[in-house]
């Protein structure tokens, strides 16, 4: 909320430079956000004295005019000469005057111009190009005795505060809620304006009739009639008080609800009477097929569940959101019905969500209102509207509960509450602290009820005992319901910085384990690896639903369920395109490179610890995955290398990266040429186990084929994906291995060179050298690949290096040979294969 500082020192004390009063507000818990200083911008602009005004020769819509604007350095009166085009101006006026080289709001500057033959020397400025008022035809006039000379920016500049008000603070949405908290930090009064309004007119009975039909959802409607009103701009000053609290003056009817919004915090509606059929006001709910067409011009369907302003013809209003066009305040408005009303919290949240209307008044109904303040804030308006555009307001009101609550009472006791804040406040210091926000205290009579954090039974104290205290809360402090309520006040105004820090007197909770430790992980070892996390919606469109499903089975790590299932829809979409639960996070993935690629960003790594959802039968189901999406370069260019695009390889690492920070084996990969969304001979099934046994993570891996690529609209060359089920992903913990001391004898490494049909897969040829090499063999990695001659064609020839060793010994060469041997065996009865010479 933008809260000027002049309209708050109308209303209480403020000695506090608007820093310093920031920082109290701020520890208050009410945080100001920023600070705004108004008039900054006016450079060189000040006022002036009209001392004459006549016709210009060459142009008819134009003034020559000379205006005093302060003494000249060397003696004497400054009198400028400035052509002009407005039409209000007249001699003795002061005006504001923009002076040669001043700037504008826009950085517009002001130069000694030439206007139809005649030097004028600075500008006449209206409201509007000071961005002080909305009037943008005519020249601002000032009070007759605004000091000529002085600099508007010292007369008119101000300082806004942009507080943030926290969503159970909705009293705090006001200048008079805001003056509350700031008379809580000083010790100062509230000063509230005078709301009562003289009655001219005729018994309201006369003009108005209300009927609610539903008092839950509007369990109070107060109404005002004012008869004669002209329509105009409202007070320059209100136009300027307006404008710095972020609100568009609109007219001096319209302004008036709105100033009452922004002082009170109360919510009001205007509606030409001559649009209210018969007089007459009826709150209920929409019926169906009913339309309105509201003040933003659109034509809006009504659902039976929202409540309506109506008359006997129709609606006129959606209720504490919007009202509608036909009765919208205009120029030809005479007569004006003044709305204030207290509507269901609940009820106007749903409303302005299900038809996209947060609006300033939403935002405050929504947060629950003061109960008397609908009549409150009726009376203001209308003596406002009095003030500003005339007329006569018909005696009394119409009021459909005119009864107000009495204030509600809440228990309390004083050691309880130092025990919650670790302080150590006298009954009678917590008293005056109270007081400060309005909360009186006094020794109850009988015994009370305490409902205590946490508890559901209230816990009755005797009064005598002195254990005990009653707080009366203010009327406008809707959140305060529990002991702990008060406990907070008293630390907020007492201080959050002076609370001691003390350590509990209880032991601490023994140690439990991260449930999430796992997910964390593989967090933290994927960004260092240098792929970024994205977040990704679950809600996806139909279309991709059923593009991105996953046809080959693989199965789920261990502790994780299973890919299955028809997908669920969703029963009250917000849109097309989130109408239904992803099965698969590949999608998300793909429309997150899209989107990077379109915006220029074509190299792109990325992962998600994400969700995936089915229904079996009746029952939904969800699985944790991680999804991988890689495209474009993914070793960049440098001096000493090119680019190098990513590839299914760069995945498979990642993937092998995850399956030893898990503690799982190698994993093994097996070519996939029956998925349809990956691209055949780039694809395959990932699986890797457990030393002990159990699944430690299973998935695909491979291009995106290139056919779904197209019918998804994906505008990339091509990209790598993966989607892993991993033991522990839902919740658990890593497994810690032993860890192995460096060999004491040395290892013994064989190259091996192997030919074999090009349509041999080289992880079935490391697998059947692991198979056969014997106990002696603790590693085979693949380091060469060569096609070409003089192998045949239809021939490749695949590398492996073989590292032996035992850890009690030193190998023989004979060993080690008896090992290669019956690897060589081995492959040319499974694959065969030949020794490369």
């Amino acid at each position: 909320m933008k809260v000027p500082l002049s309209w708050l020192r109308e209303l209480v004390e403020v000695d506090l430079t608007p820093e310093a009063l920031a920082e109290r507000l701020t520890l208050l818990g009410m945080e100001v956000k920023g600070l705004e200083r108004r008039g900054t911008e006016w450079r060189d602009v000040v006022v002036g004295e009209l001392l004459e005004v006549r016709p210009h020769p060459r142009a008819d819509r134009l003034s020559l005019t000379r205006v005093r604007v302060g003494a000249a350095s060397a003696g004497g009166e400054e009198v400028l000469d400035i052509v002009c085009g407005a039409t209000n101006i007249a001699a003795g006026q002061r005006v504001p005057v923009a002076l040669p080289g001043a700037v504008l709001p826009g950085d517009r500057r002001i130069e000694r111009t030439e206007k139809m033959g005649v030097v004028s020397n600075g500008m006449l400025c209206s409201g509007d190009e000071l961005r002080l008022t909305a009037d943008a035809d005519g020249i601002l006039i000032l009070p007759g005795d605004t000091p000529v000379g002085g600099r508007l920016a010292d007369l008119y500049g101000d300082v806004v505060l942009d507080v943030d008000v926290k969503p159970n603070r909705g009293d705090a949405l006001s200048m008079i809620g805001i003056a509350r908290e700031v008379a809580a930090v000083t010790g100062q009064q509230v000063r509230w304006p005078a709301t009562e309004v003289e009655e001219t007119g005729g018994p309201i009975e006369d003009h108005l009739r209300a009927r609610v039909e539903d008092d839950h959802l509007c369990p109070r409607f107060v109404g005002r009639w004012i008869s004669g009103v002209r329509i105009g701009p409202s007070p320059d000053r209100v136009q300027m008080r307006l404008m710095a609290a972020g609100q568009r003056p609109v007219s001096s009817v319209v302004d008036a609800s709105n100033y009452v919004m922004l002082e009170l915090g109360k919510p009001i509606h205007t509606f030409d009477a001559a649009a209210v059929g018969e007089g007459t006001i009826v709150v209920r709910r929409a019926r169906h097929g009913e339309h309105l067409v509201t003040l933003d011009h659109l034509d809006r369907g009504l659902t039976d569940d929202t409540l309506v302003i109506a008359d006997p013809d129709g609606p006129i209003g959606i209720a504490g959101v919007m009202g509608g066009e036909a009765s919208e305040i205009g120029v030809g408005t005479t007569d004006v019905v003044v709305e204030s009303a207290i509507f269901d919290p609940v009820s106007i949240r749903r409303t302005a969500f299900r038809y996209a209307l947060r609006s300033e008044a939403s935002l405050r109904f929504e947060k629950g209102q003061e109960f008397r303040l609908a009549r409150i804030g009726a009376d203001y308006t209308a003596r406002l509207v009095r003030e500003w555009a005339g007329g006569e307001v018909a005696r009394g009101r119409v009021d459909s509960h005119p009864d107000e609550p009495a204030p509600s009472r809440v228990a309390f006791r004083p050691g309880r509450v130092n025990r919650l804040l670790g302080a150590d406040l006298s009954v009678e210091e917590q008293r005056a602290l109270l007081a400060r926000v309005g909360i009186e205290t006094a020794n109850p009579a009988g015994s009370v009820g305490v409902r205590v954090v946490g508890g559901h039974d209230p816990l009755t104290v005797d009064a005598g005992s002195g254990e005990a205290l009653e707080a009366t809360v203010p009327t406008w402090r809707r959140d305060i319901e529990i002991e702990a309520d008060i406990a907070e006040e008293v630390a907020r105004v007492h201080g959050y910085e002076r609370v001691p820090s003390t350590r509990p007197d209880t032991a601490p909770p023994p140690w439990r384990a991260n449930p999430l430790e796992v997910r964390d992980a593989i967090r933290e070892a994927l960004v260092g690896a240098g792929i970024t996390e994205v977040v990704t919606f679950a809600l996806v469109s139909a279309g991709e639903v059923e593009r991105y499903a996953w046809s080959a089975s693989t199965p789920p790590a261990e502790g994780e369920s299973a890919r299955e299932g028809d997908p669920i829809a969703v029963t009250n979409p917000l849109s097309h395109d989130h109408a239904f639960l992803r099965r698969a996070l590949v999608g998300s993935l793909a429309a997150i490179v899209d989107a990077n690629a379109r915006h220029g960003i074509e190299d792109a790594a990325v992962f998600e610890v994400g969700k995936g959802y089915g229904r079996v039968g009746d029952e939904p189901r969800e699985w944790w995955r991680l999804g991988l999406a890689l495209s474009g370069a993914f070793e960049l260019a440098a001096w000493n290398q090119p680019a190098r695009q990513a590839d299914v390889d760069d995945a498979k690492g990642l993937v092998e990266l995850v399956a030893r920070l898990i503690g799982g084996g190698r994993p093994v990969f097996e070519a996939l040429t029956d998925e349809p969304l990956l691209h055949p001979g780039r694809s395959a099934t990932a699986l890797a186990t457990f030393p002990g046994g159990g699944v430690a993570m299973a998935g695909l891996v491979g291009e995106l084929h290139p056919r779904v690529m197209a019918e998804a609209g994906l505008r990339l060359d091509r990209l790598v994906v993966a989607e892993l089920s991993v033991a522990g992903l839902t919740g658990g913990q890593l497994r810690t291995g032993a860890a192995e001391p460096p060999p004491r004898f040395p290892s013994a490494e064989r190259d091996l060179a192997v030919v074999v049909g090009a349509g041999t897969e080289a992880g079935a040829v490391e697998a059947t050298i692991r198979g056969s090499a014997g106990a002696l063999l603790r590693d085979a990695t693949l380091f060469d690949v060569y096609v070409g001659r003089p192998l045949a064609a239809g021939e490749r020839s695949l590398a492996f290096r073989l590292r032996f060793g035992d850890p009690e010994r030193t190998l023989t060469e004979g060993e080690v040979d008896e090992a290669i041997e019956a690897v060589v065996a081995a492959l040319g009865a499974s694959h065969g294969a030949r020794i490369r010479s």
